[in-house]
């Protein structure tokens, strides 16, 4: 019997190691990207949330400024700060200065005077001076509280004393005040008219209204210098 052709011997595989293997497969994956180290400072700042701009307040607008308040205002009496400093700080506007033996002719004078549109407010002794009052006190008093001194001067004033009392004493307060010392000169010739105020124009009581009108004029223009 014919014997059967010997065939090959299959070759053996050759097997590569293991070493090999596992970088080919290292490079046959792709390959994931390095990691950048972390500094611990960008991790603190990374820890900290950062607003975002709709949590962030706009900046503030020209409608938005806040303005600081002015300070409060005190009011006078009246209601006016400006006028709590000027004609409200005194008690009144006219000391009219006479004689007793002319108290009817000031009293004239008062009258004309507050009922004036101005409504000026005039002290009169006989009147507004307080009961029990010492004179020279009463005198001093009113002549400080009042803005204006009209001195009636007629030959009573002249013979009295406590009215040339006044009239020094009106002078020595006020010396420079222009204005605030208004001598209404009445009965009495230009001759007459006391030498301490030679300095100082007189209005003449010899017209018809008897210079009421121009001593209340002569008031009101020093009263509106202080406003």
């Amino acid at each position: 019997m014919a014997s059967s052709p010997s065939l090959p011997a299959p070759r053996s595989r050759s097997k590569k190691p293991l070493g090999k293997m596992a970088d080919w497969f290292r490079q046959a994956l792709p390959r994931k990207p390095a990691k950048t180290p972390v500094s611990p400072e960008s991790t603190r700042s990374d820890d900290v949330s950062q607003p975002s701009s709709s949590d962030r307040p706009p900046p503030p607008g020209p409608s938005s400024e806040v303005s600081p308040a002015p300070p409060p205002t005190h009011l006078g009496a009246h209601g006016s700060s400006s006028s709590s400093r000027g004609r409200w700080s005194k008690d009144y506007d006219v000391c009219v200065c006479h004689s007793e033996e002319d108290l009817a002719a000031a009293q004239e004078l008062v009258s004309y005077l507050e009922s004036s549109a101005a409504g000026l407010r005039c002290f009169l002794q006989l009147r507004d001076a307080s009961p029990g009052g010492a004179i020279v006190s009463e005198l001093c008093q009113a002549l400080s509280n009042s803005h204006c001194r009209v001195l009636l001067i007629t030959p009573g004033f002249l013979r009295d004393p406590w009215c040339r009392y006044q009239m020094l004493q009106a002078l020595s307060e006020a010396p420079g005040a222009e204005g605030r010392t208004i001598p209404l000169l009445s009965g009495l010739s230009r001759a007459a008219y006391p030498a301490e105020l030679r300095f100082m124009y007189f209005v003449d009581g010899w017209g018809p209204d008897r210079g009421f009108r121009q001593v209340k004029e002569a008031v009101t223009r020093y009263l509106q210098t202080l406003s």
